[in-house]
């Protein structure tokens, strides 16, 4: 097993592939971090949450995409609660997209909440972006819908993106394998 790699190699499989039960688990647990952020900064206005929580999603994000997803801390939680589950595999290419996207919508909400909230007139965007991000782990989270995943096969599809000689299954097989 090589230290930087996202996904593994599995015998039968010609592409590189994740738990889809450990990346709905991480979803979950990145929701509930997020909602906690959410609710202290924009229900109780407790901003001083929000720039922490945040920089450790992004933290997460960016261990898993750049380094290994078995080293980021809420993947390696939700496949300590998962493990002795049957594995569901996935590709790893288009959650790896899928990530980077969660990496940079969390990077900005990150950036905005630790050196702008104190501006009012950026409380709207922040709030909009925690929003969308907890909309898209939630998807993830009770529907296994990856929003990121449906970008990555569409720019596929209008070629913007290269198609991979190997189709990766999406979560719960709805896409094209």
């Amino acid at each position: 097993m090589s230290f930087f790699s996202f996904g593994e190699n599995i015998e039968g499989i010609n592409y590189k592939v994740l738990n889809e039960r450990v990346v709905r688990g991480n979803s979950g647990i990145m929701f509930l971090l997020g909602m906690i952020a959410f609710i202290n900064a924009f229900i109780l206005e407790n901003y001083i949450v929000l720039p922490y929580l945040s920089g450790i999603l992004l933290f997460n994000f960016l261990v898993a995409v750049l380094i290994n997803p078995k080293f980021a801390p809420t993947v390696f939680i939700s496949w300590l609660l998962v493990r002795k589950q049957t594995p569901l595999h996935i590709g790893a290419i288009q959650k790896r997209f899928a990530w980077s996207l969660g990496s940079l919508l969390t990077g900005a909400i990150f950036i905005l909440s630790f050196f702008l909230l104190e501006d009012v007139k950026y409380f709207d965007p922040i709030c909009m972006m925690c929003l969308v991000c907890l909309l898209l782990l939630f998807l993830e989270t009770a529907f296994g819908i990856c929003i990121g995943c449906k970008i990555y096969y569409g720019l596929i599809k209008i070629k913007v993106i290269k198609e991979p000689k190997e189709k990766p299954n999406c979560m719960g097989d709805s896409c094209e394998v």
